[in-house]
């Protein structure tokens, strides 16, 4: 049986929401951590899930970048060319992805043929525009191997006195200092650890300081209007308080975008220039009409998630590239950044092997949904946060287990049970529950948790979101203690109906928005309330979900029939990789 064929690319709805998603592109010389997981990737999925949820016109663009140094470095350790280390990291993080069920609308390459056309069309812009230069600068030549040395193939000591930590030659991942080759203190060649020497070299140079006053403007309206988040803010004001200086934006390497100028044309782009135009190539791969949504403004909005590390590229040099080539650009309008994530008592570090790598997780036998809730509750928003084997261990066993898992069991078995002693799987009917106090104060509650769910949600603050969601699944065990449902069964069987068709639709709102972080339970309790994912996982104001959020039993219609309950967790007793 043939499969079905893609759906059509989703282009922008004039007089609907329409918004464009883009995590950081994940570099491919390696297996994505968790930490970059949570870093970029998985929150720009839970939104972009969000988005879709309340009905909004969403896409999300990812990929790998490919071109650079690191990618050239990772091909000389396995002896190999670029392109075949790109295809075989590209399928790595495609497979890692979809085991962390993560829904792309495109997931694509910086190594296309629309990257270059697109690229090759912004220096266009900006040379007719007069915002590059050329200008002599110093590298670092290596005698040994006979070439410039790229920042990522430069090792030494970062330049920052209160840091002196071992850096690259492009950034300090200590201080997070964006770094020359030649600032480095007593720098090494990567390949073969000789001293480099320093040598002339032409390049062109983005003009940032010329364009300031256009990329100031735009950040001091943006900020505020799209709600960035503090540490974005932060680094983009320490950057422009440093003073802006001209950026280079060619590099002295054969892997990359080949630079459209007779006197460079043995150059290719640096990838700090490169990459974030990804965005818009990978956007080009999906449609055709790629200009729809990043040449209007006036009706997309841009969200974009990352590290902190990747800041100054996304508020400082690709709004000042796309402002420079003098067209109407979708801007960024909001950023979400997250700190870092540290494992046990150090950091990750995909060079050292340090961590949970995306293959690892799979290896544990623990659900994906259970790793994007620890890693989405463990989500370092506002500061540097840590995974360790027993908290994962604990969040499952005392939140997933026995709360979330143990309401919507409970519920539902009861339903289930045969008529005498349930429901025998049919959902009873309940006249008048508004008029009973407990259930009422409890719906209340609920109506509350929702609407912080979508201010938080909104706001871009997942675990907030995350925790509101969490607090209705409280609330309902709560609600079935003090209602003691099992003894109004059989001495007010009225008030029974209520209680469970109530907790029944608590259950159904729980699936609704716990969907954009476990999107996997959410189909399983659909399932298990026999209702279809497709037509009913939905929370948007149109078709008034948010309104019947105030009474819940409306959820799920009395003479509805259930499925079959089974648990949703298991109990983790050991849990490490060896």
């Amino acid at each position: 049986m043939a499969s079905s064929p893609p759906p059509p690319p989703k282009l922008p709805i004039p007089g609907r929401r329409n918004i464009l998603i883009t995590s950081a592109l994940p570099y491919v010389n390696n297996v994505p951590h968790l930490g970059n997981i949570i870093g970029c990737v998985l929150s720009a999925d839970v939104f972009a899930r969000y988005c879709r949820l309340r009905g909004y016109n969403a896409i999300y663009i990812c990929g790998t970048d490919e071109y650079g140094t690191a990618t050239e470095t990772k091909a000389m350790e396995e002896k190999c060319t670029p392109k075949e280390i790109c295809d075989k990291y590209h399928a790595i993080h495609s497979e890692v992805y979809k085991w962390f069920n993560i829904k792309f609308d495109k997931f694509g390459r910086t190594s296309s043929p629309e990257q270059t056309e697109v690229c090759h069309a912004i220096f266009h812009k900006l040379m007719e525009n007069n915002w590059l230069t050329e200008n002599t600068m110093q590298q670092l030549y290596c005698d040994t191997c006979q070439r410039f040395l790229a920042d990522r193939l430069v090792e030494g000591t970062c330049p920052n006195k209160v840091c002196n930590a071992a850096a690259r030659g492009d950034q300090c991942e200590t201080c997070s200092t964006l770094l020359n080759p030649t600032e480095l203190i007593d720098p090494k060649c990567k390949v073969c650890k000789n001293t480099p020497r320093v040598r002339d070299t032409d390049h062109l140079f983005l003009e940032l300081p010329l364009l300031k006053d256009k990329l100031v403007n735009y950040i001091n309206a943006t900020s505020v209007a799209g709600m960035w988040s503090q540490n974005a803010i932060q680094a983009t004001n320490a950057w422009l308080k440093e003073g802006l200086k001209p950026r280079c934006i060619t590099r002295d390497l054969k892997w990359g975008v080949p630079v459209p100028h007779d006197k460079y044309k043995d150059k290719v782009f640096y990838v700090w220039f490169d990459a974030p135009i990804g965005y818009v190539s990978i956007t080009a791969s999906y449609t055709p009409d790629w200009e729809k949504w990043w040449k209007d403004p006036d009706n997309v909005e841009l969200f974009q998630f990352m590290g902190k590390d990747n800041v100054p590229f996304h508020t400082i040099m690709f709004p000042s590239t796309l402002l420079g080539t003098g067209e109407k650009w979708t801007m960024m309008k909001t950023i979400s950044v997250t700190e870092y994530l540290n494992y046990e008592a150090g950091k990750f570090s995909k060079s050292k092997g340090i961590g949970v790598f995306g293959n690892d997780a799979k290896d544990t036998n623990v659900p994906p949904e259970v790793w994007r809730y620890y890693l989405l509750m463990n989500r370092p928003e506002a500061s540097d946060t840590l995974f360790t084997w027993a908290d994962l261990q604990a969040k499952l066993n005392s939140e997933l287990l026995n709360n979330l898992g143990n309401f919507i069991n409970r519920v539902l078995s009861f339903v289930a049970k045969p008529a005498g002693a349930g429901y025998g799987s049919i959902v009873p009917d309940a006249p008048n529950a508004e008029s009973h106090p407990l259930t009422k104060a409890y719906a209340e509650k609920a109506s509350k948790w929702v609407e912080q769910y979508l201010d938080a949600m909104e706001k871009v603050k997942l675990k907030q979101g995350l925790k509101c969601a969490m607090a209705i699944s409280s609330d309902g065990n709560a609600y079935l203690q003090e209602s003691q449902f099992w003894k109004l069964y059989k001495e007010d069987s009225a008030a029974c109906a209520i209680v469970m068709k109530t907790s029944l639709g608590l259950v159904y709102l729980l699936a609704c928005l716990l969907e954009p972080f476990m999107p996997s339970l959410s189909e399983e309790v659909l399932r298990q309330l026999n209702l279809s994912p497709e037509e009913n996982l939905s929370f948007s104001e149109e078709k008034g979900e948010i309104t019947k959020a105030k009474s819940p039993w409306d959820f799920v219609p009395a003479g509805h029939k259930i499925g079959k309950p089974v648990p949703l967790f298991k109990e983790l007793v050991c849990l490490c990789i060896s």
